[in-house]
């Protein structure tokens, strides 16, 4: 027998990749933090002596979700301006509350908050974007999560830099200092096309093709920022990036609820990934992104929750199961966006968008042991003809016990191994006590 790290055995396995699988009584292999095996179970208790073995017989065991778009530490200011439109809730509510409270220590706890609400919810990895990313990056490595950092640029000043030359200097120095931090990427992370002028995005293009990586943005998330490009670049914002030369495979163009035909046709020629967040669209009412049309035309489309300012959660179950009906209702076809393409666009879709899928976002030998059980004993999921079915359209975050990275168990039967849950509450509570100055 081959000695490994460790074995788990589920009652389903769903690898996500080739779709639609489901395998019935088989085991994970995992050792050196990778997938060596996924086999029958009756075949891997012959075959390998595990130093650790979870028998998971209720439970079915995917790749760990994939929040490909997330500003981590504004969960402290969850709840803090509700029921608002998007500009209002920016430039009257968290604009001026971001002045007040952003600081390392603000970000440290609200990212630490963030990850274990993912971690408990079963994401494996998250692509940030905010303010201070050093501290988002550190945050991270200490909970031993996978991170997409985002290396912040904006016009205007802040706690973080003082103007675009700043931000982005300190963006480079940052890629440096992280590219060989295991578990951690980086990409660039320009705001919105309204609050970054050309000349950065200019550089951002040639720096981001110069070092391989990602360029993360708010793109096409309301009329009104449609309207106001016009008035001021006499150009929609998609048609404005494409004079710059970022329209690319490397953009990961966040909500895009404003798509004309033609758009859509220009995004499938250049390769463009486009992150869904239908919860923070629907509570801003900053319209539908056109998700079937968007797959139809061959376009990487991947899930994001956004921040817990404005969903007002980190739950990827939550945009899974919003993301189909809201596809269904749109087009008023009820077999768009089948329940094995939303998995996929919480998982593959989001590793693919960030340049990750040969790493993670699927269950396969080779890949890093990112994995989340999930317990479908419940009540709730009650019976099980179809697994897959059930994680997206029943499933919630409470059934979710145990979680790997890297092969490494960041929760145990709902507990955490890596965080201290009392002291991050005890943290948000003075954090709120701050905040509302009670």
């Amino acid at each position: 027998m081959k000695t490994i790290a460790t074995l788990i055995n589920a009652r389903w396995v769903i690898p996500v990749e080739p779709e639609r699988v489901v395998l019935e009584h088989h085991s994970v292999a995992i050792q050196g933090g990778k997938i060596m095996e996924i086999l029958p179970t009756a075949e891997a208790e012959k075959k390998f002596h595990a130093k650790e073995t979870v028998d998971l017989p209720h439970h079915a065991l995917i790749p760990g979700f994939i929040n490909a778009h997330t500003h981590s530490a504004m969960s402290l200011f969850r709840g803090l301006a509700d029921d608002l439109p998007l500009m209002d809730w920016l430039n009257n509510h968290i604009w001026p509350a971001e002045a007040k409270w952003v600081s390392p220590d603000f970000v440290r706890d609200g990212t630490e908050l963030a990850i274990a609400e993912m971690l408990k919810s079963g994401t494996t990895c998250f692509n940030d974007m905010y303010f201070f990313p050093d501290v988002t990056a550190r945050v991270a490595l200490d909970a031993s999560m996978r991170v997409s950092v985002g290396l912040i640029l904006i016009d205007f000043p802040s706690a973080w830099a003082q103007n675009a030359e700043e931000y982005l200097r300190k963006g480079l120095k940052l890629h440096d200092e992280l590219r060989n931090k295991d578990l951690i990427t980086t990409a660039f992370a320009p705001h919105a096309p309204y609050t970054v002028s050309d000349a950065p995005l200019e550089k951002i293009r040639m720096y981001a093709d110069e070092l391989d990586i990602p360029i993360h943005m708010h793109v096409h998330e309301t009329a009104h920022e449609i309207e106001d490009s016009i008035k001021q670049c006499g150009m929609r914002p998609l048609e404005r990036l494409a004079s710059l030369g970022l329209l690319t495979p490397r953009l990961l163009a966040v909500h895009m609820t404003q798509l004309l035909p033609n758009e859509i046709e220009t995004l499938s020629q250049s390769g463009i990934n486009v992150i869904h967040c239908p919860e923070s669209n629907l509570k801003l009412a900053s319209g539908f992104c056109p998700t079937q049309t968007l797959l139809q035309a061959g376009i990487n489309v991947a899930l994001g929750t956004d921040g817990a300012a404005s969903n007002n959660n980190l739950d990827m179950f939550e945009e899974m199961r919003i993301a189909a009906l809201l596809a269904k209702g749109v087009s008023l076809d009820a077999t768009v966006v089948p329940a094995h393409t939303a998995l996929r666009m919480a998982t593959i879709n989001g590793a693919k968008a960030l340049g990750l899928d040969a790493l993670t976002g699927s269950l396969v030998a080779g890949k890093a042991a990112d994995m989340a059980a999930i317990d479908l004993s419940t009540i709730s999921s009650q019976p099980v003809y179809d697994p897959i079915s059930q994680i997206v359209y029943t499933t919630t975050r409470d059934q979710v016990t145990d979680v790997w990275v890297n092969g490494k168990r960041l929760l145990a039967e709902h507990h955490f191994t890596t965080l201290d849950e009392a002291a991050i509450l005890r943290k948000t509570q003075e954090w709120r006590g701050k905040i509302s100055g009670t």
